[in-house]
């Protein structure tokens, strides 16, 4: 009888290093990688898992019990390539046997390093500068152009306190900021971190920058409303690199309107791609496209974390990152 051969499905074309390990183990005959450079529509999904030993997808792809129930019974392992699985129905995976993997602490660093970005281009009007330099509209330097908040002395903020909400505090050391954070699971921090726990209102009140890196769950959907926004200070900044849903964008496309806070920065959406209409149109906002993981060192790190995942489960070894270990 001739051996069976896995079958893989990835969602979306991903860095090299990360398929040839998968074309290594498997043959490149047996995977298949959908060439859109959009997420995959779901009825196409639906298709393309019929029969597949291993499924790689991304945050964009709604993995549910029928997705599951499309593909078989044989359906080992869904490989998410990303920390989040909010994706993908846990409880159905680990009822059916399939275990679920994420790619976790990889990114730490490379998205705290943007959610600062993030920070100091809201702080400092940088959107607004750089739309007003390449509009030609620039007419020199003028004592009370754009003026912006300053960021070092001033007091940050942290909305979940995991790896990323950490690596943003630490790096607030070098601004001599004061660190405080709001966290439901009152992490133990290392000695390193100078931060001090506080109740939700008190971070609205005192914080002169909201940095969110909550994970999207029931308590935190739509956590800033605008109740919230009107208790922040008006010369406060907020900033997004956890989900989208977490902030309500209508809220606070008025909040930025009625100058309730200063400005924002936002790498995530509740709808992605699309963006509040209202949202577009606030100069105080800076959007960027989902780039908290975006660099080539991290994205092809986690294409590998994701690979070995599944050559993991495939050959009947525990992968490395369960997020349902009781699946297995």
């Amino acid at each position: 009888m001739n051996e069976h051969k896995p079958k893989i499905f990835v969602t979306r074309n991903l860095p090299e290093r990360g398929l040839e390990l998968l074309f290594q183990n498997f043959g490149k005959e047996n995977i298949k990688i959908y060439p859109g450079e959009t997420p995959i529509p779901y009825e196409e999904l639906l298709e393309e898992v019929k029969g597949i030993d291993a499924l790689l997808c991304l945050l964009t792809d709604k993995i549910d019990t029928q997705i599951m129930e499309q593909a078989g019974p044989q359906l080992k392992i869904i490989a998410n390539y990303a920390v989040g699985f909010d994706n993908i129905d846990i409880a159905e995976a680990t009822k059916r046997k399939i275990v679920v993997t994420n790619t976790p602490g990889v990114l730490t660093e490379t998205t705290a390093d943007l959610a600062w970005a993030l920070l100091m281009a809201s702080a400092r009007r940088l959107g607004e500068g750089e739309r007003l330099v390449r509009a030609s509209q620039w007419a020199g330097w003028n004592p009370t152009l754009l003026l912006g908040m300053d960021v070092h002395g001033k007091t940050l903020g942290i909305f979940g306190m995991g790896r990323i909400g950490q690596a943003v505090a630490r790096r607030a050391t070098g601004f001599d900021m004061r660190v405080i954070y709001y966290d439901v699971t009152e992490p133990k921090l290392p000695e390193d971190i100078k931060a001090t726990p506080v109740d939700k209102e008190t971070l609205l009140k005192e914080s002169d920058f909201i940095s969110i890196h909550c994970p999207l769950t029931r308590s935190t959907y739509h956590a800033f409303g605008i109740e919230e926004f009107k208790q922040m200070k008006r010369t406060a900044c907020i900033i997004n690199t956890s989900r989208g849903p977490v902030i309500d964008e209508e809220a606070l496309a008025q909040a930025l309107k009625d100058g309730l806070i200063f400005s924002a920065g936002l790498d995530v959406f509740e709808k992605e791609p699309e963006i509040h209409p209202d949202l577009l149109n606030c100069p105080n906002a800076i959007l960027i496209p989902h780039l908290g993981s975006a660099s080539v060192e991290t994205r092809s790190r986690m294409a590998e974390i994701a690979a070995q995942n599944i050559i993991a489960r495939l050959n009947g070894k525990t992968p490395p990152n369960p997020v349902n270990p009781e699946a297995l």
